[in-house]
This record gives C-alpha cells, sequence and structure tokens, in this order.
C-alpha cells in the first residue's frame, strides 16, 4: 500500500520538484503524492482523505501558516500521522518550534533532496511501525473480549443452582465451584440426575491451559454426561469415555477426574478415579479420612486400559469432599503450596459446617488466605457431596 503524502507549499515548482524526483517510487505505487498551496486548503484535503500518512508542510505560507496547521493536526490525535516541516535555513527559531510542537523532522530551503528522501522514508517507517501496532492491539482487545465471552459462556454451562435437584434436598446437600486461572479453564464439574433416587457427579482437571483445554474440557464434559445418563457403572462409563477421548484427544492433551454415582437412599457412593486427587471423606466428628485410590490411568491416553471402580458410603452427616490439584499446588508469596497437609487441617477444622456451602467456602477462604493475594496458577474447583439422612 503506498505511503500518502500531502505536500504544503505556495512555491509551485515544489510540485514540479517533488513529482519528478519520486517519480520511480510514485510509478511502483510506493509513494502517493497530493499537493496543496496554503494551510486552509490542506486541512481541507485531509478532510477529503483522512488517511495520509506523511504532511510535508512549509512554514512560512498565506492564510495558514506552517504551524498553526501543525497544531491543527495535533488536534486530530493520530500518532500515525508524520509530519515534517520545511523553512528556510536561517528560521531556525520557527524550526525549534515546530519540532516542540511534536513535528517528526525538518527539512531547510532549498531543499536536499536525497535528505529527504531519508527523512520520507523514515517517517514511512515509523508510520508502517505503529499501524501495525494499532492492528495488533485491535486484535488482542478483540480476543480478549472473545475470551472473556467464552468464560461467560464456560461458567453458564457448569451447573450453578443449589440444591441441583429440588426433589433430593431433604436427602443430600451438594455445592460446587469453579475458579479458572485464566478468561477460560480447563477445570470442569457436572451434576446430573439418573433416576428417581441417584446422581451423577464430575470433577475433573484437562491438562494445559487457556483456549485449548477450554474445548477439550467441554467436550470432556459432554461426553462424561452423556454417558453417564445411561445408568452404567461408573468404570463402565469412564471406560467408554476413555476410548472415545482416545480417538479424538490432540497429542499430549489428557483429563484426570472423578466420575460418581451417589445413592441418596443409602448414601452408597460408587466411583471411579482417572488419575485425578484423591477426595475426603469428613465425619461429623472432625475425621477426614482421604478415600483410596485406584491405580487407574488418566483419560485420553490409553485406549484399551481396563478402569476399576471403588464403592464407599456416607453415614447421616458425612460430607465427601473432592477437589482439583490447583487447590493443593496453590502458592504463597515464598513459593511453597497449600499441600494435602493444609487441605487436611482445613477439612477437619471444618467438619462441623453446617452445609456443604459452608464447608466448600470454608476450603476455598483458608486457600486465598495462605495465597496472601498471589495470582492463581491453576484452576481452583471444588465439589462437596453432604448426607443429610
Amino acid at each position: 500500500m503506498a505511503i500518502k503524502i500531502l505536500s504544503v507549499d505556495d512555491e509551485l515548482d515544489l510540485e514540479v520538484l517533488l513529482t519528478q524526483y519520486f517519480r520511480r517510487q510514485i510509478r511502483k505505487g510506493e509513494y502517493a503524492f497530493t499537493f496543496a498551496h496554503n494551510g486552509l486548503e490542506a486541512l481541507q484535503k485531509m478532510l477529503e482523505t483522512p488517511d495520509f500518512d506523511i504532511v510535508l508542510s512549509d512554514i512560512n505560507m498565506p492564510e495558514m501558516d506552517g504551524l498553526t496547521l501543525l497544531g491543527k493536526i495535533n488536534e486530530l490525535k493520530n500518532p500515525a500521522l508524520k509530519c515534517i516541516m520545511v523553512s528556510a535555513y536561517g528560521d531556525m527559531g520557527n524550526i525549534r518550534s515546530a519540532m516542540n510542537k511534536g513535528a517528526f523532522d525538518f527539512a531547510t530551503k532549498p531543499i536536499d533532496l536525497e535528505d529527504l528522501e531519508r527523512s520520507i522514508r523514515k517517517a514511512a517507517e515509523e508510520v508502517t511501525f505503529i499501524r501495525q501496532s494499532v492492528r495488533e492491539h485491535t486484535q488482542l482487545e478483540s480476543l480478549k473480549n472473545d475470551l472473556a465471552i467464552a468464560g461467560e459462556i464456560q461458567q453458564a454451562i457448569l451447573p450453578n443452582r443449589f440444591p441441583p435437584f429440588a426433589e433430593l434436598a431433604g436427602l443430600v446437600d451438594v455445592y460446587a465451584s469453579m475458579t479458572p486461572a485464566k478468561d477460560v479453564g480447563g477445570d470442569f464439574y457436572d451434576l446430573f440426575q439418573i433416576d428417581g433416587g441417584r446422581f451423577g457427579f464430575v470433577i475433573a482437571d484437562v491438562s494445559g491451559k487457556g483456549v485449548p483445554a477450554a474445548l477439550f474440557m467441554a467436550v470432556s464434559r459432554t461426553l462424561l454426561r452423556a454417558t453417564g445418563l445411561s445408568g452404567a457403572t461408573s468404570a463402565e462409563c469412564v471406560g467408554y469415555v476413555n476410548r472415545l477421548l482416545c480417538k479424538e484427544s490432540l497429542e499430549a492433551m489428557f483429563v484426570t477426574g472423578i466420575y460418581g454415582i451417589y445413592d441418596c437412599r443409602t448414601g452408597a457412593v460408587d466411583y471411579t478415579n482417572a488419575g485425578h486427587t484423591p477426595p475426603y471423606i469428613i465425619k461429623e466428628s472432625g475425621q477426614a479420612e482421604a478415600v483410596a485410590v485406584e491405580t487407574n490411568f488418566v483419560m485420553g491416553v490409553a485406549e484399551d486400559f481396563a478402569y476399576q471402580g471403588g464403592e464407599i458410603r456416607l453415614e447421616p452427616g458425612d460430607a465427601l469432599a473432592l477437589y482439583t490439584d490447583g487447590v493443593t499446588e496453590a502458592f504463597d508469596t515464598q513459593g511453597e503450596q497449600f499441600g494435602r497437609e493444609r487441605l487436611e487441617t482445613a477439612l477437619r477444622e471444618l467438619a462441623g459446617a453446617e452445609d456443604a456451602r459452608s464447608l466448600l467456602q470454608g476450603i476455598t477462604g483458608r486457600v486465598a488466605g495462605f495465597s496472601e493475594g498471589r495470582p492463581q496458577s491453576d484452576d481452583l474447583t471444588l465439589m462437596v457431596i453432604k448426607r443429610i439422612q
């Protein structure tokens, strides 16, 4: 794209001189010259053609001089428009005034065309750099806006109404949250009713960060929900989803997670842990016991892996706390991790919480206090299931 130059000078000979000297650049489409003979005419042409790149202006002109024109150009606040001012060799006072008002460069009469060419080339390089920076900034702002919308959509697809199952509210209390470290996250949780007395629950962590992890998260969540609604055992569901993810997975993408089926009538939990952090059972007495972890592999890597499920039972008043490693791997200002020991201490101290929400918010509060305002290094996701009766 040609660099558009507006030459402003009351000496008509300059138009012929510039057109002749820069004829090769004009013929190649590198430069495009427009000519005006005073400041007022120049402003009119700038209104007609607002995308000039360089203004080459004499200082001493009738009707409106170059310094006044420069002031008017400054009012446009266009950092990509560069002004090169021209005046007599002895007129250094006006030249200094022009430079102080933001002129990019200056030339003296009689004009040294080779020196002027260097100034124009230098100004053109600056214009190109600024416009590229503006384009990149616009693209980044657009991407930032898209990511913010994606983050809102991601939060919207996660269950956010608690209790999630009104007809089971008298039997079980459930609460969950996901706080991404970036605009979008790779963690997710889900809750869905399988039949009149059972519901499925999921907590998972997709490898990686940002948009790729968020997309893989959406696929994984959809597959787990669709499979879980079939009513198959947790191990069967995880195995089936693993095979599907292996077929669709991008290189180095995998999911750690726990899928469980809770029976509200008995407190029984059929669960399968696919390489995820171990959940805890919190007793009303103040005990916090880690649930046994099977030697299962992550999902999305080994297509033929045979997953093994486990079973636990919650007694009335017991709570099951599930979390992603963003909890235990939260850092303080000294670079120390929150760790499982602090988590277990928090769970014991929070055992008497009146409901699932209070217990979960107590954990996140402990993590936030430990981090002391340090930015999250990973997504922070928790779920608490508390048996009422």
